[in-house]
Formats: C-alpha cells, sequence, structure tokens
C-alpha cells in the first residue's frame, strides 16, 4: 500500500499521491486555477469555453476541498484564481448583459497585453507556489513495511512508585512514562484506517507537531501535514495467531523529539516479528499528553556553556536511561500476566535490545551499561554523554551520519572510545548521505535538503535505518546468531571493533 488512506472526518484529504505530494483533488484545483490564468492567452475561439470550465472546475475542487479540509500549501492556489477571477469572467458576462438590454454592438473590454502579461505571470507563480510547498512539507507517505507480519500499535502509560520525577520541585510526583508498542498483529480489512501519526487523536497530533516546529524554530502550521497522515499500523490490533515470543526492542527519541518520530522504522521492525516500544520521556521529548489530559512540555534548556551544558545532558540522559529500564521490567510484569494483557505470553524479554537516537542513543548505551538484561544496543547518530563505565557487555551498533563541518568534534572520538571498550563485538556503520535526522522520520515530511534530513531520498532513508538495524539484531538476538558484518556493509563504511582487538 503506497498510498495513504485518510478519513473525511480527519479534516483531511482523502488521499496522496506520493510523487506528486498532492491529493488528486488538491491537483484538480491547482489545474484549473493554472488554466483560469491561461484561458486570457488562447485564441478568441477557446478563451470562452476554457474560462467557462475552469471557473466551474475550480468551483466543485474548492468546494470539496473546503468540505475535507484545505492545507495551507493551497491556500496561495485559491489565491491566485481568486485574484484572476474578476478579470476573467467580466468578458464573458458583458457581451451578454449588452444583448439582454438591447445594446448590441458593444465590445467587451479587455486590458491590454502588457498589462495582463506581468499579471498573469505573477498569478501563474502564485498558484506554482502551492505544489511547490506541498512537495517542500508534504503529508508523509510511510513506506510499507516488508516483513511477513501486520502490525498493531497501542499506546500504554506508566508510573514509577520507586522514582520521584526529578523535573518537579515536589517529591510526591512519581516519575511517570507514555509508551507506543508496535507488534506482529494478524492481518486485518484494507479498508481499515491505519493510526493516526504523532498522537492518538487529532488534537494530540497538533500539540505535538507544534511542539515539535518550535523546537525546531519553525512556525506550527509548517508541519500540519504530520496531523493528516496515517501509518500502516492498526490501533489495537488483534495479536498475531499462535503462542511466538518476539523479542523486545526499547526506544528513546532525541532530545525534544518523540515517541513516534521513528514510526516507519518501528512498523518495518514490528513486521518482521519483534516488539517496538518506544518512550516519550516527560520534561525531555517535545511535548507528551498524559492519559488525564495534561500535556508536558519540554523543560530541557541549554545553557550555552559547553561543560554545564555536557553535565546537564549527562543527568537527563542517565533518567532517559532509567525510564529504559523501568520499561522493561514492565514489560516482563505484562508478559509474565500480572496485568492481563493481549501481549501476555508473547514477549521474548530475555532477547531485549535497547536503540535511542541522538540522546536517545546514549541513553541506549547507558540503559545496557547498568542492566544485564539488555542483550544489544543501537545507537542512531548519538553523542555518548555520561560516563563509559562500566564498559559495555554488550553487542552494539551505532549508525553515524557523514561528518561535517558542524560536528562535533569528540564526537567519533568519544563514540570510538565506547565501542572499543566493549567486551562484546560492536560495529560502527557510516551511511552515506546521511544528516542526522535521516534515521528518523523527517525525510518523510521536511524539505528534501541534504543538510537538513540528507540526500537518501524520503523513504530510502527510514527504509536504510531499518535494514542496518534488523540486520543487527537478527544476527544477535535470534535464536541462530550470526556476523551481521557483511551484511551491514552493503549500507555504508563499516568499522568492526572485536574484543581481541582485530577488526
Amino acid at each position: 500500500m503506497c498510498r495513504g488512506a485518510r478519513r473525511p472526518d480527519d479534516g483531511g484529504v482523502t488521499e496522496i499521491i506520493p510523487e506528486l505530494s498532492m491529493s488528486p483533488l488538491e491537483l484538480l484545483t491547482v489545474l484549473s486555477a493554472l488554466a483560469l490564468v491561461a484561458a486570457r492567452w488562447l485564441p478568441p475561439a477557446a478563451r470562452g469555453r476554457t474560462t467557462i470550465a475552469a471557473t466551474a472546475v475550480l468551483a466543485v475542487s474548492a468546494a470539496a476541498l473546503g468540505a475535507v479540509g484545505v492545507r495551507w500549501q493551497l491556500l496561495p492556489v485559491l489565491a491566485g484564481a481568486a485574484v484572476t477571477l474578476p478579470f476573467a469572467l467580466p468578458p464573458l458576462l458583458r457581451p451578454l448583459l449588452a444583448s439582454r438590454r438591447h445594446r448590441p454592438g458593444r465590445s467587451a473590454w479587455r486590458a491590454k497585453w502588457w498589462l495582463a502579461a506581468p499579471a498573469s505571470a505573477a498569478c501563474a507563480a502564485l498558484i506554482a507556489s502551492g505544489p511547490i510547498a506541498a512537495w517542500a512539507f508534504p503529508v508523509p507517505v510511510f513506506p510499507a513495511p516488508s516483513g511477513p507480519f501486520a502490525v498493531g500499535t497501542r499506546v500504554v502509560q506508566w508510573s514509577d512508585p520507586d522514582r520521584a520525577e526529578t523535573f518537579t520541585p515536589d517529591p510526591a510526583d512519581r516519575r511517570t512514562v507514555v509508551v507506543q508498542l508496535w507488534y506482529p498483529a494478524r492481518s486485518g480489512p484494507t479498508s481499515t484506517p491505519g493510526a493516526r501519526y504523532l498522537g492518538r487523536s487529532r488534537q494530540e497530533a497538533r500539540t505535538v507537531a507544534d511542539a515539535l516546529a518550535h523546537g525546531a524554530g519553525l512556525p506550527g502550521f509548517l508541519l500540519d501535514g504530520t496531523t493528516r497522515a496515517r501509518t500502516h499500523a492498526r490501533t489495537d490490533a488483534p495479536v498475531a495467531d499462535g503462542d511466538r515470543r518476539w523479542p523486545v526492542v526499547l526506544f528513546s527519541p532525541g532530545s525534544g523529539g518523540a515517541r513516534t518520530q521513528n514510526t516507519a522504522w518501528a512498523e518495518e521492525v514490528a513486521s518482521h516479528g519483534y516488539v517496538v516500544a518506544a518512550l516519550d520521556h516527560p520534561y525531555d521529548s517535545a511535548a507528551v499528553v498524559l492519559d488525564d489530559g495534561r500535556t508536558i512540555r519540554s523543560a530541557t534548556i541549554s545553557s550555552g556553556d559547553r561543560d554545564t551544558d555536557e553535565r546537564l545532558a549527562a543527568d537527563w540522559t542517565a533518567v532517559r536511561a532509567d525510564d529504559l529500564r523501568f520499561v522493561l521490567t514492565q514489560l516482563q510484569n505484562l508478559d509474565r500476566g500480572t496485568v492481563p494483557d493481549p501481549l501476555t505470553g508473547h514477549l521474548d524479554t530475555a532477547r531485549t535490545a535497547a536503540a535511542g537516537h541522538s540522546m536517545g542513543g546514549a541513553a541506549a548505551l547507558q540503559a545496557a551499561r547498568h542492566d544485564p538484561r539488555i542483550g544489544a544496543v543501537v545507537d542512531l547518530d548519538g553523542y555518548p554523554h555520561g560516563p563509559t563505565a562500566p564498559a559495555l557487555h554488550q553487542p552494539a551498533l551505532a549508525l553515524t551520519s557523514v561528518p561535517t563541518p558542524d560536528t562535533d568534534p569528540r564526537y567519533l572520538t568519544r563514540l570510538t572510545e565506547v565501542l572499543a571498550l566493549d567486551t562484546a563485538t560492536s560495529y560502527r556503520l557510516t551511511v552515506p548521505r546521511t544528516a542526522h535526522l535521516s534515521f528518523t522520520d523527517s525525510p518523510l515530511y521536511l524539505p528534501p535538503l541534504p543538510s537538513l534530513v540528507g540526500s537518501l531520498g524520503r523513504t530510502e532513508s527510514p527504509r536504510t535505518t531499518a535494514a542496518a538495524t534488523l540486520a543487527f539484531l537478527d544476527a544477535v538476538l535470534r535464536p541462530t546468531p550470526g556476523d551481521p558484518a557483511g551484511a551491514l556493509s552493503a549500507y555504508g563504511e563499516l568499522t568492526v571493533h572485536r574484543p581481541d582487538g582485530t577488526g
């Protein structure tokens, strides 16, 4: 399924064509608006019919868009058409009105070509800016998972009775996390809509999208497309048939990120027989909407001083690492049936990996250092904040983007130190044509600027990240272990750190 289904009650378009980043209805609106502008320059015999037809199609398509919801990218299209209409219709209407008033012989006034040409060009440019904006900030269309399982998803909220919330002054506050699970599910009707992206409701999705945009210094409306998106996972889908137990992958997003920021990656991993548990870290994630309706926004603010920020980052990473370990405990309880759950008896928590992007990758490394229940680590371009001791004892995979002049010069040195201390074999894979955000869903909905999201392409970035992750996890967590080096080398420049010093 290469197109993202939308329902009218989503307030969005009915279907998005990925190659055009527009729905058929939106495309029809653009074409009719352009035809209205072009009609002025057609031969007289075709001018009238084209104007009338374009106006009729534009009116119908604009009304339909108003019913299902107009994206901001279509506003300049409608504005360009609105400016054109007062000049396109009167030349057709005046002869008709004159004939009804018995005043034959009066010719319709038309603007001189040297006045009409720049006006037409300006309107055409305004209309054309709509498709360009839709291409730059599209409704994300998620690549279809390639694994043998359909994917289900649901969201849970857990509070840790043993940990106080360090971001608030009230000692009675307990640390609470929101977790989204993706898991192998039974196949369902193709007409069933996928889960909403970024949130359980349209309002939650808007809250998270606005927070993500604010964190990036962007106006919130630019990410409006993300609130309209649907994913391939089905909410609360029945667990896949059989008595299989699936390995678990914990996931921590980047600082100021969201649990959903790697949805394409999570769906692909889950479709191959894993359960992915992605966390929202309150006061660190962009915006966390709790079950009681409260919204907790990020409170992790940089001081501007490098040494101070490093200490703060180490502290925040430690909190995240504890969150990951707490969620693993909750999943173990869930699997044992302490709390009845559809996934009871299906979680192989003895085969668990911790993964994360950016600061989330650092949290995954820290969690693994202090928790032998974690059997593998995946660090998606994350600087290893915090102490390097104790050493890792689990196989680790670090995916890194290509270094640039803006890359922290300490990053690769520090990462190499951490991996070299690992008592298990670890791997660093530098993926060409990537940037820091290439390892998230960002290429699906941000402008395809190489410095921002790399140049692998909108869907190739999440596919490559998931494929490399699966190659590693299948080798180190499955019952028949293997050496993932051969598979990983297909995705970039691979460095292997072995405990015996060979590589």
